[in-house]
């Protein structure tokens, strides 16, 4: 398949698979986000996806991920969490940081949750749990979802402005990205697994 015909299905299927990464990555399967977003930006510079529709597709992806999130939370509650927690990094650990941050301030922790993996992950299942209201629920996961993904499609886009790349290397980029980002889960893992046997060897 030559650079013509990638870019030919990516312009097809493109605002689908934005809608996809965002929804699961926001429900707890890896997804590396931000790479993607970042990507986004490069291909709306260069005309192959348009700003307004990509946009579009990002930020129902992030904020229906949200909703889902909330109502499995809510209507499956703690026993559900308890079961798959671990399938989406929830230690009992995890969870204990999440819940302190949390009940400090709600809706800042939803709406700036966004920024960090694992928080936004987990802060709307949390939200579920506890009985959040759910409309600010919805009005600061709509917030936090633009002011998170915004940046880094705007970064993508204006990088590709500034300095020139090459468009047959964007699907490239991509997949360095994608590669960068599971390496980063791989060490972060490991780092995690590290600390956790070092703590239970202490204790022992």
């Amino acid at each position: 398949m030559n650079i013509d015909q990638l870019m030919h299905y990516l312009s097809l299927y493109g605002y689908v698979i934005l809608f996809i990464c965002l929804f699961f990555g926001i429900v707890g399967i890896p997804a590396p986000e931000e790479s993607l977003l970042f990507l986004t930006g490069v291909l709306i510079s260069y005309g192959k996806l348009s700003m307004a529709h990509s946009l579009i597709f990002i930020e129902l992806g992030a904020f229906i991920g949200m909703i889902v999130a909330y109502l499995l939370g809510k209507y499956l509650g703690a026993p559900f969490i308890n079961r798959f927690g671990k399938y989406i990094g929830l230690n009992p650990e995890r969870w204990a940081k999440i819940e302190n941050k949390y009940n400090k301030n709600a809706y800042r922790t939803i709406t700036f949750g966004f920024y960090l993996p694992g928080m936004r992950q987990i802060s709307p299942y949390f939200a579920g749990i506890t009985n959040t209201p759910l409309k600010p629920f919805i009005l600061f996961s709509l917030i936090g979802s633009i002011i998170w993904t915004m940046p880094f499609v705007l970064l993508g886009y204006f990088t590709a402005n500034t300095i020139y790349i090459n468009p047959d290397y964007v699907p490239y980029l991509g997949i360095i990205l994608f590669i960068l980002f599971i390496v980063y889960y791989i060490v972060k893992k490991i780092i995690g697994r590290s600390k956790k046997n070092k703590s239970s060897n202490d204790s022992d």
